[in-house]
Protein backbone atom coordinates (compact mmCIF):
# COMPACT_ATOMS: atom_id res chain seq x y z
CA UNK A 1 0.00 0.00 0.00
CA UNK A 2 1.57 3.73 -0.49
CA UNK A 3 -0.37 6.81 0.37
CA UNK A 4 0.15 10.07 -1.77
CA UNK A 5 -1.68 13.33 -1.05
CA UNK A 6 -4.42 14.19 -3.18
CA UNK A 7 -4.86 18.10 -3.18
CA UNK A 8 -7.43 20.37 -4.60
CA UNK A 9 -6.97 23.79 -5.95
CA UNK A 10 -9.42 27.08 -6.23
CA UNK A 11 -8.05 27.56 -10.06
CA UNK A 12 -4.65 27.55 -8.90
CA UNK A 13 -3.43 23.90 -9.31
CA UNK A 14 -0.87 24.77 -12.52
CA UNK A 15 0.67 27.54 -10.34
CA UNK A 16 0.92 25.56 -7.32
CA UNK A 17 2.54 22.34 -9.00
CA UNK A 18 5.02 24.50 -11.23
CA UNK A 19 6.12 26.56 -7.52
CA UNK A 20 6.52 23.06 -5.64
CA UNK A 21 8.37 21.49 -9.01
CA UNK A 22 10.89 24.33 -8.38
CA UNK A 23 10.86 24.34 -4.80
CA UNK A 24 11.13 20.97 -3.77
CA UNK A 25 12.40 18.74 -7.55
CA UNK A 26 10.80 15.77 -8.14
CA UNK A 27 9.38 15.02 -11.82
CA UNK A 28 6.73 17.26 -12.90
CA UNK A 29 4.23 15.21 -14.56
CA UNK A 30 2.14 15.88 -17.28
CA UNK A 31 -0.17 19.50 -16.97
CA UNK A 32 -3.28 17.52 -18.17
CA UNK A 33 -6.35 19.81 -18.50
CA UNK A 34 -10.05 19.43 -19.08
CA UNK A 35 -10.13 20.47 -22.62
CA UNK A 36 -9.62 17.12 -24.52
CA UNK A 37 -10.55 14.89 -21.66
CA UNK A 38 -13.70 12.83 -21.46
CA UNK A 39 -14.82 15.55 -18.56
CA UNK A 40 -14.50 18.50 -20.96
CA UNK A 41 -18.13 18.88 -20.98
CA UNK A 42 -18.96 18.85 -17.41
CA UNK A 43 -17.09 21.84 -16.81
CA UNK A 44 -18.06 25.23 -18.10
CA UNK A 45 -15.83 26.72 -21.10
CA UNK A 46 -13.70 28.68 -19.33
CA UNK A 47 -12.76 25.95 -16.63
CA UNK A 48 -11.72 24.14 -19.95
CA UNK A 49 -7.93 24.96 -19.23
CA UNK A 50 -7.89 24.13 -15.17
CA UNK A 51 -6.03 21.53 -14.90
CA UNK A 52 -7.90 17.63 -14.09
CA UNK A 53 -4.92 16.01 -12.77
CA UNK A 54 -0.85 16.40 -12.45
CA UNK A 55 1.60 14.55 -10.14
CA UNK A 56 4.99 15.11 -8.88
CA UNK A 57 6.66 12.53 -8.35
CA UNK A 58 9.61 11.70 -6.16
CA UNK A 59 10.93 7.96 -6.43
CA UNK A 60 8.39 6.00 -4.18
CA UNK A 61 5.83 8.39 -3.74
CA UNK A 62 3.94 11.76 -5.11
CA UNK A 63 1.97 14.65 -4.45
CA UNK A 64 -1.19 14.94 -6.81
CA UNK A 65 -3.29 17.22 -7.14
CA UNK A 66 -5.99 18.68 -9.65
CA UNK A 67 -8.50 22.25 -9.79
CA UNK A 68 -11.72 22.10 -8.09
CA UNK A 69 -15.03 22.40 -10.17
CA UNK A 70 -16.68 25.82 -9.11
CA UNK A 71 -18.31 26.02 -6.15
CA UNK A 72 -16.74 22.81 -4.52
CA UNK A 73 -13.31 23.79 -2.96
CA UNK A 74 -12.92 24.36 0.08
CA UNK A 75 -9.75 25.49 2.89
CA UNK A 76 -7.60 22.46 3.72
CA UNK A 77 -7.97 21.72 7.18
CA UNK A 78 -7.29 18.73 9.46
CA UNK A 79 -3.86 17.37 7.94
CA UNK A 80 -0.46 18.64 6.78
CA UNK A 81 2.02 17.68 4.14
CA UNK A 82 4.96 15.98 5.76
CA UNK A 83 8.30 16.37 4.02
CA UNK A 84 11.51 14.28 6.02
CA UNK A 85 14.42 16.82 4.97
CA UNK A 86 17.83 15.45 5.75
CA UNK A 87 19.52 18.63 5.86
CA UNK A 88 18.86 21.47 8.14
CA UNK A 89 19.98 23.84 5.13
CA UNK A 90 17.62 22.60 2.70
CA UNK A 91 15.45 22.84 5.68
CA UNK A 92 15.21 26.59 6.33
CA UNK A 93 15.28 27.07 2.56
CA UNK A 94 12.22 24.82 1.41
CA UNK A 95 10.32 26.19 4.63
CA UNK A 96 11.32 30.00 3.81
CA UNK A 97 9.58 29.07 0.27
CA UNK A 98 6.99 27.39 1.33
CA UNK A 99 6.14 29.88 3.84
CA UNK A 100 6.40 32.90 1.76
CA UNK A 101 3.27 35.11 0.47
CA UNK A 102 1.70 32.23 3.11
CA UNK A 103 0.73 32.25 6.71
CA UNK A 104 3.52 30.77 9.31
CA UNK A 105 1.91 28.07 11.97
CA UNK A 106 4.98 27.66 13.85
CA UNK A 107 8.50 29.31 12.84
CA UNK A 108 11.29 26.58 11.98
CA UNK A 109 13.58 25.65 15.17
CA UNK A 110 15.30 23.41 16.82
CA UNK A 111 12.63 21.22 19.08
CA UNK A 112 12.94 18.06 21.23
CA UNK A 113 12.73 15.59 18.13
CA UNK A 114 14.17 17.33 15.71
CA UNK A 115 16.98 19.43 14.36
CA UNK A 116 14.59 21.36 12.56
CA UNK A 117 10.42 21.80 12.49
CA UNK A 118 8.40 24.30 11.15
CA UNK A 119 4.83 24.22 10.35
CA UNK A 120 3.35 26.88 7.55
CA UNK A 121 0.58 27.37 5.13
CA UNK A 122 1.74 28.24 1.53
CA UNK A 123 0.13 30.79 -1.09
CA UNK A 124 -1.97 28.01 -2.30
CA UNK A 125 -3.90 27.17 1.09
CA UNK A 126 -1.76 24.26 1.07
CA UNK A 127 -0.74 23.67 4.88
CA UNK A 128 2.93 22.09 5.36
CA UNK A 129 5.34 20.47 7.99
CA UNK A 130 9.29 20.56 7.56
CA UNK A 131 10.96 18.15 9.73
CA UNK A 132 14.88 17.89 10.03
CA UNK A 133 16.15 14.83 12.00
Amino acid sequence: MQVNPYLFFDGTCEEAFKFYHQTLGGNLGDLLTFAGSPAEGEVPPELSHKIMHTHLDFGDWAIMGSDCMPGQYSTPQGFSVSLQVADTAEAERVFNALAEGGNIQMPLAETFWAKRFGMAVDRFGTPWMINCD
